[in-house]
């Protein structure tokens, strides 16, 4: 009969601990980000959901009562306390679909496809309220509803394009090749946005001209930049929770229609 002589357990974990690769032994930064998020994720969804709301409520308070009046345009012109943010977002979408698409066609990783996915519908509805609120503020200030201004016609455009691009994805369904042509179209229709943004400039225009142009002087005094950051900030907070929202919807519908083609073929 032979003997056999088991080693102390805590020298037999050491041995096979020693026998593991490095990252089994140890968790690496994403799975250590992926239980954090889980973790402490719904406490910071929440408190960005309470932020966003204080934030509105102050901008609402910023745009009404801290802003003064202007002497020209009188009160419609609180819509553009609205309107600017929103347009500015709207063009922050379109630029985060045209990223995200990017590394969808480097990675071929489906989470960049849902993110831009979910930008883009954000972006079409924030372009959306700019049309609705530019048309409201034109109507008193021009008379008119609509006319075929240079930036309001591109606005008009790129609300089009990015329609287009939540349809045709919807035609062309979950699939890597429909993701793919997404993703080039996504890439392509960024280059309306600079053109919309120098409308103002490159043409004649009844529109306003930049009243925050990127490196120069506010044409607004301080009280109404200050109002309008204000305004910035608490949209663009609204801008992260919808997407954060959307995204995990899209991940949602994603995951759905991936276990149903699993049952069908089954």
């Amino acid at each position: 009969m032979k003997t056999v002589t088991r080693a102390p357990s805590g020298a037999l974990e050491r041995d096979t601990a020693r026998a593991r690769p490095a990252e089994q032994t140890r968790p690496g930064w994403r799975t250590g980000l992926a239980g954090a998020m889980k973790r402490y994720g719904p406490y910071a969804e929440a408190a960005l959901g309470a932020v966003t709301a204080i934030g509105m409520l102050l901008t609402i308070w910023a745009a009404l009562v801290y802003a003064p009046t202007d002497l020209i345009e009188g009160p419609v012109q609180r819509i553009f306390y609205i309107h600017v943010p929103m347009a500015w977002l709207a063009y922050l979408a379109f630029f985060l679909v045209a990223a995200a698409s990017v590394m969808y066609l480097i990675t071929r990783d489906d989470r960049w496809d849902w993110f831009a996915r979910a930008n883009a519908e954000i972006g079409a509805v924030f372009t959306t309220f700019v049309l609705i609120t530019g048309s409201l503020w034109g109507k008193s200030f021009w008379g008119a509803w609509w006319v075929w201004d240079a930036r309001l016609t591109t606005t008009l455009i790129l609300w089009f394009i990015y329609v287009v691009y939540l349809v045709v994805r919807s035609f062309w369904g979950r699939t890597a090749q429909g993701a793919r042509n997404a993703a080039v179209y996504g890439i392509l229709a960024f280059f309306v946005v600079p053109i919309n943004y120098e409308a103002v400039t490159w043409w004649r225009t009844l529109h306003p001209s930049e009243v925050l142009p990127l490196g120069g002087t506010p044409q607004l005094p301080p009280a109404m930049v200050i109002a309008l950051l204000l305004s910035l900030g608490a949209f663009t907070l609204l801008f992260a929770f919808l997407l954060l929202q959307v995204y995990r919807l899209e991940r949602a519908q994603a995951t759905v229609e991936r276990l149903r083609a699993q049952l069908e073929e089954e």
